[in-house]
C-alpha cells in the first residue's frame, strides 16, 4: 500500500528542495525536448523559461507536500515535469508526440515499480497497470466515436495517467478519468464561444487531461 505516513508530513525545507530540483529538471527537460522536437518546441524566450521554471518549482513543492518522503514521489514529480511541454505543444500544434508520451508511461512505470518493490505495494502497481489500460480503452473508444474531439495523441497519453491514477486507487482513476472528461468539454465550450466566427475543428484536450490529472492527484489522498 501507499504510505499514507509519510505522505503531507514533509518539512517546508523539504518541499522546498524538491520544488527547486524539480525546476532544475524542469528546464533540462524543456531543453532535451526543444533538441529533440525543435519544430514543436518553439523558440526558448525568456518569458517561457521563467514561465516552465515557476511552474515546475510550484508543482514539485505541491507534489513533495502531498507525498512526503514516500517512494513514489519521484514518479509522480517526473510527471509534473512532463505534463509541461506536452501541455505547451498540444495547446500550439494540436499534437501529443509519441517520442514524450512514450518515455513518461515507461519511466512512470520503472519509477512506480520501484517504489512498489521498496514498500511491498505490488498490488497498487498492478491496479496501476489495470488503470492505465482501462483508461486508454475508454478514451480510445471515445476518439473512434466523438468525430473531431478526441485524437490518438490523447488516447496514448490516457495511458500513463491511468497508470498514475491507479496506483493511488480506483477513486483516482474515476475521477480522473471524469475531470478530464468535463475540463475537456468545458474547454471545448469556452473555444467556441470565443471564437464563434471560426469555429476550431480541433481542441487540445491534452492540458485537460493532465491538469485534470494532477488535480486529483494533489487533492484525493
Amino acid at each position: 500500500m501507499f504510505d499514507t505516513a509519510a505522505a503531507g508530513s514533509a518539512s517546508p525545507l523539504f518541499i522546498a528542495g524538491i520544488g527547486l530540483a524539480g525546476m532544475c529538471l524542469g528546464l533540462l527537460a524543456d531543453a532535451l525536448v526543444r533538441r529533440a522536437l525543435p519544430q514543436l518546441a518553439g523558440e526558448p524566450t525568456i518569458r517561457l523559461r521563467i514561465t516552465t521554471a515557476a511552474v515546475t518549482f510550484v508543482l514539485s513543492a505541491l507534489l513533495a507536500w502531498r507525498f512526503g518522503s514516500a517512494a513514489e514521489l519521484p514518479a509522480y514529480v517526473l510527471l509534473g515535469i512532463f505534463a509541461i511541454p506536452l501541455a505547451r505543444i498540444d495547446i500550439v500544434h494540436q499534437l501529443l508526440p509519441n517520442r514524450l508520451v512514450g518515455p513518461l508511461f515507461g519511466a512512470g512505470l520503472a519509477l512506480l515499480g520501484f517504489a512498489a518493490l521498496a514498500s511491498g505495494a505490488a498490488g497498487d502497481l498492478l491496479r496501476g497497470a489495470a488503470g492505465a489500460a482501462i483508461l486508454f480503452f475508454f478514451y480510445l473508444i471515445l476518439a473512434l466515436t466523438s468525430g473531431n474531439g478526441l485524437g490518438m495523441g490523447d488516447v496514448k497519453l490516457a495511458a500513463p495517467l491511468g497508470l498514475y491514477l491507479g496506483y493511488l486507487g480506483w477513486a483516482q482513476l474515476f475521477y480522473g478519468g471524469a475531470l478530464a472528461f468535463i475540463a475537456g468539454g468545458l474547454a471545448s465550450i469556452v473555444l467556441v464561444l470565443k471564437n464563434r466566427e471560426n469555429k476550431p475543428q480541433e481542441v487540445a484536450y491534452g492540458p485537460s487531461m493532465l491538469a485534470a490529472g494532477l488535480a486529483i492527484i494533489l487533492l484525493i489522498p
